[in-house]
């Protein structure tokens, strides 16, 4: 019994690094911190590839940098196993850094004084940053989950490499939009956890942390189609400026193609092919946008929705190939609010809170049958405030197949009104193809309510 007792006891000896004495040793740390072999091959793999970048890059430069394809993976292996000596505390792991610190510290202070191509004081820290992340790699590779470990390699040897591109895109964005996404980014990331997850009147079952939500992911995939649109001009054009505009918004981008058709007869067929392209999109975004809220709700409107969204894109070939467009391209569809300034958003954020009024005491008055009628009336403004109301559960009296007509009727309302935006702004006939196929869409999508709610059996 007392030989099993001594046993275990060195077993639990060596497991925490001491020797059977009680002292620790080196021996028994090192074999208790010893990471899987394949751990090795990420970290030269690793660091081979992050000096093979830095070695590229400053293949052309006249002076000599401290760096490469030899340095990095050297530096990764030194800083491996100084973590592993002592993983808990780390003493051997910062000493090594301090060294490798001054060690740079030496090499910056003489090059500071080398001017660089412009004839400038060589001020940059890229060198030193790289060598500092040659160093600390080792331990991230052999001390941390894998995805960390190559994530922040190729993100900077991405920044590394992408020099030249992200300082054209700094000089092309204006500081307006930095300051706007600035703000936005404050208050998701300060406001938001300190909404309340619960509802604040007994008037509607949203709370405010909902609300909230449904904002950013609406402002989230517009600003993505903004930005798109606002920057990548230069590069893509003509349909694939209709189906940004769709991401955005078919509205908005139905009016901008009408008006472009009136006044340019050489783009009338493309932007008859645009509109209607833009509406397709539509129902992808309001599929999208469903499915980060409720994603049950996501797999009843995919039939109805895909199938709207195909016989879209059916009509969007047959206007591309049958009206023979001429090769010249749309102008940029210009979009004049940013989604994610805050008058946008406080905009959205009370059209969200009247919806969520409005449809709860619609349900309680008049049942399912009123929240159709609201759906139809709904569509004629902005029809993502009224969706994402009903995918966060702002009706709760309301079954989820009466919710999926709802959705379904509120799009083709809104098509009526963009047909009819398109008529206007074009004078009647320039877009009349686009017209016809917007307030085709909007019956089909009726037919569509029609027949889910006589199969659903909800009259109301």
């Amino acid at each position: 019994m007392q030989a099993t007792t001594d046993i275990g006891k060195l077993a639990y000896q060596r497991e925490i690094g001491q020797s059977p004495a009680g002292v620790r040793g080196l021996g028994f740390t090192l074999m208790a911190n010893i990471p899987p072999i394949a751990n090795f091959g990420l970290l030269l793999g690793l660091s081979f590839f992050l000096g093979l970048a830095f070695e590229d890059f400053f293949a052309k430069a006249d002076t000599r940098r401290p760096g490469g394809v030899r340095t990095f993976p050297i530096l990764s292996l030194a800083g491996g196993t100084l973590y592993l000596f002592d993983p808990t505390h780390l003493v051997p792991f910062t000493a090594g850094l301090l060294v490798v610190g001054i060690w740079l510290a030496v090499f910056y202070n003489r090059h500071i004084c080398e001017p660089d191509e412009a004839g400038e004081s060589s001020v940059g820290l890229v060198i030193l940053l790289l060598n500092f992340l040659a160093y600390v790699l080792g331990a991230v590779a052999l001390g941390l989950p894998n995805w960390i470990a190559v994530g922040t390699t190729v993100a900077a040897v991405l920044l590394l490499t992408g020099r030249e591109q992200l300082h054209d895109l700094a000089r092309r964005v204006e500081i307006k939009e930095i300051v706007t996404a600035g703000q936005f980014l404050i208050l998701t990331g300060l406001i938001l956890p300190l909404l309340p997850a619960h509802p604040i009147s007994s008037l509607t079952s949203i709370t405010p942390r909902q609300a909230w939500l449904a904002l950013v992911a609406v402002c989230t995939v517009s600003y993505a189609s903004y930005i798109a649109q606002r920057y990548w001009a230069a590069s893509i054009g003509g349909l694939w400026m209709a189906a940004l505009g769709g991401l955005y918004s078919s509205t908005a981008t139905t009016v901008v193609l009408a008006r472009q058709a009136k006044f340019d007869e050489a783009i009338r067929a493309q932007a008859q092919a645009g509109i209607t392209l833009a509406t397709a999109i539509m129902y992808l975004r309001i599929l999208l946008v469903v499915a980060v809220f409720n994603t049950a709700l996501a797999r009843r409107l995919a039939i109805p929705l895909l199938i709207l969204c195909i016989a879209a894109l059916l009509i969007v070939a047959a206007q591309w190939w049958l009206l023979q467009p001429s090769h010249q391209e749309p102008k940029q569809i210009a979009m004049n609010r940013n989604p994610l300034e805050l008058g946008t958003a406080a905009i959205f954020s009370v059209l969200f809170v009247v919806t969520s009024l409005l449809s709860t005491w619609v349900t309680a008055e008049f049942g399912t049958t009123g929240v159709y009628w609201l759906a139809a009336i709904v569509g004629f403004t902005d029809i993502d405030p009224f969706v994402l109301n009903l995918a966060e559960g702002g009706t709760a009296a309301v079954p989820m197949d009466a919710i999926v007509v709802a959705i379904v009727i509120a799009t083709s309302s809104n098509n009526v009104l963009k047909a009819g935006y398109a008529a206007f702004f074009s004078g009647g006939r320039a877009v009349l193809p686009s017209v016809i196929a917007l307030l085709a869409l909007a019956a089909a999508g009726g037919v569509f309510a029609i027949a889910m709610a006589s199969l659903g059996g909800n009259t109301g």
